[in-house]
Parts: structure tokens; sequence; C-alpha cells
């Protein structure tokens, strides 16, 4: 009888102790959605980081100024921040661009120099456009290049269309956009087909006319939306390189096809820097039981500077800044600490993440999560296990946490495919790190705003981002709370027993989550 008393008792100590447990969380997730729709500071920052501080092109003084902005705020919110430097990059600051049509009319053009694109030394330059031409092979080409002295070369195809695909479906006939469709690509595959008898490619191209005299190099990157160009870097190291938008740069190509012989005048004001340092933003909260193990909350810094880097990856950013900033608030003695990493040159090859990877392996190595957060201001909908074979447990469990609101929007896929992406989690699930992706619903991303001219301030959706601020500050929590260390074994490969080679992946468990874990 006493043996059954006891066994009772513990029990009921053990029920209370999950009790308990549940109402905690229920009041941590209570106070973490009080805070981040009741005071939140989103539009703020957001304001201050884009519209203040504007784009941050790695190596450029906006980069440092906004780093050194990330790091007061995190002070100022009682957050131990800095930066932390992992090498060096071609310093450079953008300047005036202005571009005119002087002949045969005049007509100021929608356009900008690209990143990294030579300055025309205080001077207006002014020249003849003309259009790559449709050679035979190299040789011509290398035959035609002396004509190119002096004039400024278009190395872009002409759109046959300045209208958005989704803007045919709306009112053309179905028979109407199949042959538009049907000519851009015969346009696309000629120019693709022009571009390669010359013997080179988009790179070596623009330093082949610089060398021959050219007096800058015209492109235009069209993003299929309404005033949307591509933003990159450019290729030449004397002469401008300039993106003119689609209208502007199809009536140069035109009046050039025509026989007009067009003229344009050319001003651009950017200065080189020299080699300056490139660095990551880190900033932590301290574990109060286990300080040696981390959550990381992760998002790039940088960003091309068409735009201000609204989209990708400001709205990451804001996500991960207004996370710990709930966080300290409402959390401020957290079991394990959760470290936020906003990474540099994460656009020319995740440079700032892999750096602090192989910097830092006494963190990697206790890495208990990574959240990480870039592609768009949407709402997250997707979370993949990246191959972890036990993510489905842990990151099942913690979601059942987040408001249902929110959760059943999210499509979990268990365990997912093995490796990275195209950001920064990518260099952690490299090393075997339990890193995962928060990937956003579309808001038309990929043809709108990512690399285009038009990323910017009024792009946000900061319903969406507040959502994503409220679920990572959750799912940090959470991770900070588990009493266990998460696994990181892996799924393997499925191998043939007839030849001993790797299999292919099975179909992932896909799931429209609706509460649970599935």
């Amino acid at each position: 009888m006493r043996r059954n008393t006891s066994a009772l008792t513990l029990a009921l100590l053990l029920a209370g102790t999950g009790a308990f447990a549940q109402t905690r969380d229920s009041l941590m997730v209570k106070s973490i959605i009080e805070e981040a729709t009741q005071r939140s500071q989103l539009q703020q920052l957001g304001h201050e980081l884009m519209d203040g501080i504007g784009p941050r092109l790695v190596g450029t003084p906006q980069m440092k100024q906004a780093a050194d902005w990330a790091v007061a705020k995190y002070q100022s919110w009682g957050i131990g921040a800095k930066t932390e430097q992992y090498g060096e990059w071609r310093g450079w600051e953008r300047g005036v661009t202005h571009i005119d049509m002087v002949y045969p009319r005049i007509k100021s053009l929608e356009g900008t120099q690209l990143a990294w694109s030579p300055s025309t030394n205080g001077k207006t330059i002014t020249g003849e456009v003309i259009i790559l031409p449709d050679v035979a092979d190299s040789v011509a080409f290398q035959q035609w290049l002396p004509a190119v002295k002096g004039k400024f070369v278009m190395i872009s195809m002409c759109q046959p269309t300045g209208r958005p695909d989704y803007n045919w479906e709306e009112y053309g006939t179905k028979e109407s956009f199949e042959k538009m469709k049907k000519e851009r690509t015969a346009q696309t595959d000629a120019w693709r087909s022009r571009i390669t008898k010359t013997g080179l490619n988009n790179t070596t191209l623009p330093q082949a006319l610089e060398k021959a005299g050219a007096a800058g190099v015209v492109m235009s990157y069209w993003s299929n939306g309404f005033g949307v160009n591509k933003i990159f870097g450019a290729n030449t190291t004397k002469v401008p390189t300039i993106d003119i938008a689609l209208e502007d740069y199809g009536l140069l190509y035109r009046l050039t096809e025509g026989g007009q012989k067009p003229k344009i005048s050319v001003r651009a004001d950017s200065k080189e820097l020299g080699l300056v340092p490139t660095f990551n933003t880190i900033a932590e909260i301290k574990g109060s039981e286990k300080p040696d193990e981390y959550v990381i909350l992760s998002a790039h810094f940088d960003s091309w500077d068409g735009g201000t880097g609204a989209t990708d990856n400001g709205t990451g950013t804001l996500t991960m800044m207004e996370a710990m900033r709930i966080l300290k608030k409402v959390y401020p003695n957290p079991k394990r600490t959760i470290l936020v990493g906003h990474w540099g040159s994460e656009e020319q090859g995740l440079n700032g993440s892999r750096a602090f990877v192989e910097d830092h392996p006494e963190i990697v190595k206790n890495i208990q999560v990574l959240f990480n957060q870039d592609n768009g201001t949407g709402r997250v909908v997707n979370l993949s296990g990246q191959g972890f074979l036990h993510a489905y447990e842990y990151l099942g469990r913690w979601l059942t946490k987040v408001p249902n609101d929110i959760r059943s929007q999210i499509d979990t896929r268990w365990p997912g495919a093995p490796g990275g992406g195209g950001s920064d989690f990518a260099s952690f699930v490299a090393v075997g790190a339990p890193a995962f992706s928060l990937s956003s619903t579309s808001w038309s991303y990929g043809n709108y705003t990512w690399h285009t001219n038009r990323d910017t301030y009024d792009k946000i959706v900061f319903d969406d981002v507040r959502s994503n601020a409220i679920l990572t500050a959750i799912l940090a929590y959470m991770a900070s709370e588990d009493p266990v260390k998460t696994s990181r074994e892996k799924s393997v490969l499925p191998v043939n027993p007839r030849t001993g080679e790797p299999g292919s992946w099975p179909a992932p468990v896909k799931s429209k989550r609706k509460g649970g874990v599935n």
C-alpha cells in the first residue's frame, strides 16, 4: 500500500511539473505576442535602416554605418553587441549617376551605374550608342572591336514587351500571349548565341569592350515586372557600366536599329576607397544555465544597392532584431545563450557566415539550433528538416507552442533534402549543425524585389514581418528551454543492394500544419 501511494505521489508530482511547464510556456508565448503586437518597433527600425542608411553593399561606408547602428540599437536594449572583422573587400562608394539622351532629342533616362563601376572622374562623357553585332565567330568579333572606340555599347537584348506576364494573362488573348512568349524565347536564344559567337561571356565581354576603347558598357537586366531591373556588379575597371531601365533601353535600341545614331551623356561620381574591412555584426543574450550552448538567429545584413535592400535582406534583419528585442524584454535569462548573427557579404558567396563557422568552432559544435530568414517580406510558409533525421521531433514539438494562425500556414518537410541552399544557414548545415531556413511566401519576391531597383521600404508587409518575429521568438525560447540537446544525426541516401550505388531520396513527408506534431 505504501509503495502504491508513493508511486501515485510521484505521478502527481510529475504531472504537476508538466502542467507547470505548460503554464509557463503559455505565459511566455502570451508575453511574446503582446510585446510584438502592442509595442512593435519594426516600422521605426525599417525606416531607420532602409530610409536613413539605405543599401548595404559590402565594402561601402553604408555597410559600416548600418553595423554601427545595429550595435548601438542592441546596446540600447541592454543586449551586448559588436562587429567582428573576418576579411577585406574592395571599398567603393556610390555617387550621383546622371544619364541623358542628347540626340536625336533630349531626354533624361532612368538608370544607374552598377555596383563597383568606375566613375567618370568628374566629367560628363558623351558618345554614340551602338549595339553588339551578330558576328559569324570570335575572329569576326575581334575584327569588329575597333569600332567601339569612343562609343557606348549595348550588350543586352531588347525585350519584345515591357508588360509582365501576369498582365498578358489577364488581358491578352491566349493566342497573342503564346505568340509573344515564342518570340521572346526565340530572341533570347538568338541573343545568347550572339554573345557566344564573340568567344566571350557576360563577364569577359565588358572587359574586352573596355580594353578596345569603349566609352562605356550599357545593359538592361529586366525582371519581368513594371519598371523593375535586376541590379548586380560591374565587370569593368576603367569605364562605367550602366544599367538602363527597360523602357529607356528599348528606346535607345530601336533608335539605333533605325539608323538614327542616338547619343547619350553619362556622369557617374562613384569613389574607390581601397581595401576596407568586412565584418559580421553579432549580439547575444547570455545563457543562465547552459551558456556554452547556442540558439542562433541568422540573417544577412548586406544587400545590393539598386534599391535599399528592403526585402533582401532588410526584412530578415528586422525579424531577428525584433525577436531579440522581445526576448530580452520578456525572457532576459534564457537557459542557453541566444546569439544573433547579421552576416556580411552573403551576396558574394555566404562569406560572412562561412567565416564565422571557420572562426568559431567552439560555438558551432554547441549549436542547439539556428534559424535563418532571407527570402523576402512574406510570412513564413515553409520549414524543411534539411536532412536531419530527428528534426521533425524537436521542431515539431516547438511548433506546437506557436499560435495556430501562424503555425497552420507552415508546410513542413521531414527529413527534407540534406545540404544547404542559397543563404547563410547552408554554411552551418555544411558542418553538421542543425540550421534551418524560415522560408517566406512570395509577394512577387523573385521578379519584383530580389536584387532589383525597386527593393525599397514601401514593399515591406509589416504584418507578415511581425508574424515572423513572433514565430522566431517563440522557437528561440522553446529551443533554449528544451532539456534535451538536439540530434545532429543525418539521413543517408539509400544504397542499391545490387550495385552499391547511392539511390534516390524518397518523397519527403509534406504536411500542412494544423497543430500537433506531423
